[in-house]
């Protein structure tokens, strides 16, 4: 039966997706209410510029108190789309302390403050739900944290940042350079107008640990995510890449060691092979690859950001956190029970792929050789030629590795840089999805 009181929502900003989320609220109020038991809705609107014009949103439901909304006594939910640590921290918080569950997109803050959030909800018996935070509109954090709740989930590899994978996937397709494709993201309203948040890896670190908080059932924070950014990728690296069948991403990767007794969690650009699924993935659409022990591998893809998208991923949990609403209770809430440590990058086992500008004459080779082998990281293949510009003396040595502890690795590249025949080190790049 249809409870005839709706449940009434505080929608916390109304940007890109705040605007969809109450446009589909409005249009498909019917379909929310048949789905949830009871009508839904939209009691109030909080924003920082309330005279700007905001098609289909009525606007008696305008605030910039965002806190007396809250307060307010009838709010059931909190969506929260204004995004950043605050104010979204505070109100969040006020929003548990009066009884409301919450709804949010905040990766960020989530990955920054994601256990204190958790504690928050669960003292007062509410709900904190975030599909939205990772992957847009990809169902990844439900499946993972409700249908793999049974399972045990090894390792995590995706593509999560749908303005990063647009750049490279046009270096790849195009022969751009980075700055060409970054122009074209820019052009195209993918990239912001200061995309350093992506193309540094900023966004990917935060949903990464989002992700192996989840996966592995301990508590991972952005500080524990190693990082690099794409920014110097070079169309040299992707020619290297095409000649060893591959492709460059910039991967989010999340395992747990061998031994089970840690974890790590990863951010960087890498060269994976062209018969691994998330090679193909093109344009600004993101992919998650996961590998559990009793499910195997699974893949996750679909469009990772825009306004249409993420408000679906908010919807769905709107839809979710009502239903135990009017059930009297409450989701699942955070899973930290194993405490695992987060290792250093250096304790990872990985391949390099790495690209010298060396003195052209004998010996140089053996001299490369010999460093590799003192710092016990074995070779894999070498290739040798003239430089392309033209300079005669020098030559472009190629080393590809066998897999090898990251410190064992960085530590041969910085012997290298030492070495006189060595005039300069290109490229590093890892080699993964082996």
């Amino acid at each position: 039966m249809m409870r005839t009181r709706p449940l009434k929502v505080a929608l916390l900003g109304c940007g890109v997706v705040g605007s969809e989320v109450a446009r589909i609220m409005t249009t498909h109020a019917d379909d929310l209410a048949a789905r949830i038991g009871a009508p839904v809705e939209l009691a109030g609107v909080a924003v920082r510029r309330p005279s700007k014009v905001r098609e289909g949103i009525d606007p008696a439901l305008i605030t910039t108190d965002a806190t007396a909304l809250l307060k307010r006594g009838d709010i059931d939910v909190a969506i929260e789309v204004i995004g950043g640590i605050e104010p979204a921290r505070t109100l969040i918080t006020t929003a548990f302390e009066h009884g409301i569950s919450v709804v949010s997109a905040n990766k960020a803050l989530l990955a920054q403050d994601g256990a204190a959030l958790h504690a928050a909800a669960d003292q007062h018996g509410r709900d904190l739900y975030y599909e939205a935070a990772v992957a847009g509109a990809i169902p990844l954090v439900r499946p993972m944290r409700e249908s793999l709740a049974g399972d045990k989930i090894n390792r995590v590899m995706g593509i999560v940042n749908g303005t990063t994978n647009f750049i490279l996937d046009k270096m790849d397709s195009t022969g751009a350079g980075y700055q060409e494709a970054l122009d074209e993201a820019t052009a195209l309203g993918y990239a912001e107008a200061d995309p350093t948040a992506d193309v540094e890896g900023y966004d990917a670190a935060a949903k990464a640990a989002i992700l192996a908080g989840i996966a592995f059932h301990t508590r991972v924070r952005l500080d524990d995510v190693y990082r690099e950014g794409m920014t110097e990728v070079s169309a040299a690296d992707f020619a290297s890449a095409k000649r060893m069948g591959c492709t460059i991403k910039l991967l989010a990767i999340l395992e747990r060691a061998a031994d089970g007794q840690s974890v790590t969690a990863r951010v960087h650009p890498a060269m994976i092979p062209l018969s691994h699924p998330l090679a193909s993935v093109r344009e600004a659409y993101n992919a998650v690859f996961v590998e559990a022990e009793a499910a195997g591998r699974l893949m996750f893809y679909g469009p990772g950001a825009g306004g249409a998208p993420t408000a679906s991923a908010v919807l769905g949990d709107l839809v979710a956190v009502c239903r135990n609403k009017l059930a009297e209770v409450t989701g699942p809430g955070e899973s930290a029970y194993t405490q695992l440590p987060v290792s250093p990058m250096g304790d990872v086992v990985t391949r390099y792929h790495i690209s010298l500008d060396v003195a052209d004459k004998p010996g140089v080779l053996a001299q490369v050789a010999t460093t590799f082998a003192e710092h016990g990281v074995s070779i894999d293949t070498v290739r040798q030629q003239g430089r392309p510009d033209g300079v005669g003396n020098e030559a472009s040595l190629v080393v590809v590795t066998h897999r090898a502890p990251d410190a064992a690795l960085s530590g041969t590249v910085e012997a290298l840089r030492k070495l006189d025949t060595v005039r300069g080190v290109a490229s590093i790049m890892r080699v993964e999805g082996e």
